[in-house]
């Protein structure tokens, strides 16, 4: 072998192992985008904080991007992530227009979302690359109907919604879930996020002679129409939906007006008592000096999911995608497993408040839901 090709071998093979360190230095990342202004900031932020728990200390790279509640801000940031080399996972917004609008763009790059959306419709869509690690519409709205006709005696229940795609989801799956089971609504009203007077709405319910209030809407107009509620002396019970459950929206009322509301809700930290419950709740007051909720447990756990893929040896999107698709995974909050479209959440509780303060107490849990009847 001549000098000049033992040198240009040499040089070839120390060129390829340069490329190799090159290429193994080459972080995987996992974009959070994530709406942290606009109506959705408190249960955006919790999301981030969630998502960012799981992450940091990880050799994974990530950075967090808010996509406010505009689903071109969405699209825009998701085509500007994942131009970046070694992305394995997107964490995906929690509204329900912003991931309808990622689909088609997460199928055509093959990058897998983890998100906690509700909305119903994300997950029959027949996408492979949504994975919701909180229980949708399906399956919440099956435990708040439960609760409210089998262990409150609603026969009469009054439902108020929002007017976002989330507002229509559930309370699509509400009405469905109280009829099925002989309650049909007496009243439904949908409100615009907007809309800050709830006295006209809650004067409709008081006429139309229902015996509960259903609701399922943003935090913000949630503590509101409870607050009217209470100064309207409007003496039925009320049963909430999941942004009840949030410490920011309990922070909203006083514990007088608290008392007495029930919600359903994926998992509740603040009022789980196991002991690796309270490491994460400690962890996550230290990390950003607020309570956690059902929202960011959901994501940390949709997080460490994806670790674990990591872990299993997954170095690519689509080995993280298998690993959605075919693994089970023990969170904090439940086990999750994909039912083959995506739910990977199917368990739900009900927590209801006192008057002594804002920490609900679980006063029912349901498991294995699937969202059928």
């Amino acid at each position: 072998m001549s000098r000049f090709l033992r040198q240009f071998i040499a040089i070839a093979t120390a060129v390829g192992l340069l490329s190799t360190v090159g290429a193994q230095a080459e972080p995987l990342r996992v974009p959070v985008l994530v709406p942290i202004t606009g109506f959705l900031s408190l249960e955006g932020t919790s999301q981030k904080n969630g998502a960012e728990l799981a992450l940091v200390g990880s050799d994974i790279a990530f950075s967090v991007v808010d996509t406010s509640t505009s689903p071109e801000i969405a699209v825009n940031a998701f085509e500007r992530a994942v131009d970046a080399a070694g992305v394995v996972a997107v964490v995906a917004p929690m509204l329900g227009t912003q991931m309808l609008a990622l689909l088609p763009i997460a199928d055509e790059f093959g990058i897998p979302l983890i998100t906690v959306s509700g909305t119903a419709k994300i997950t029959e869509l027949g996408s492979a690359n949504v994975y919701r690690f909180f229980p949708g519409d399906a399956v919440v709205k099956t435990a708040q109907a439960r609760y409210a006709v089998e262990e409150r005696g609603v026969k009469r229940p009054a439902i108020i919604s929002q007017t976002t795609a989330y507002g229509q989801s559930g309370r699509a799956e509400l009405e469905r879930n109280l009829t099925a089971i002989g309650a049909s609504p007496v009243l439904q009203e949908a409100l615009d996020i907007s809309v800050k007077d709830m006295l006209p709405v809650l004067l409709k319910v008081q006429r139309s002679g229902a015996d509960a209030l259903l609701l399922h809407l943003h935090s913000g107009p949630t503590a509101l129409i409870i607050r009217h509620a209470r100064a309207l002396g409007l003496d039925i019970p009320i049963i909430a939906g999941s942004a009840m459950h949030q410490p920011e929206t309990a922070a909203l009322l006083e514990p007088a007006e608290l008392n007495g509301v029930c919600a359903e809700s994926g998992s509740s930290p603040v009022s789980d008592d196991s002991e690796e419950m309270r490491e994460f709740v400690d962890a996550y007051r230290r990390s950003f000096d607020r309570e956690p909720d059902a929202f960011a447990l959901g994501q940390y756990d949709g997080a460490k999911m994806i670790l674990a893929a990591l872990a299993a040896g997954a170095k690519t999107a689509d080995e993280v995608r298998t690993h959605l698709q075919t693994a089970s995974h023990a969170g904090l909050a439940m086990n999750y497993r994909s039912d083959g479209k995506g739910n990977m959440a199917h368990s739900a509780v009900i927590i209801c408040y006192g008057a002594e303060d804002r920490v609900p107490q679980i006063v029912k849990r349901y498991e294995n839901l699937t969202g059928t009847l």
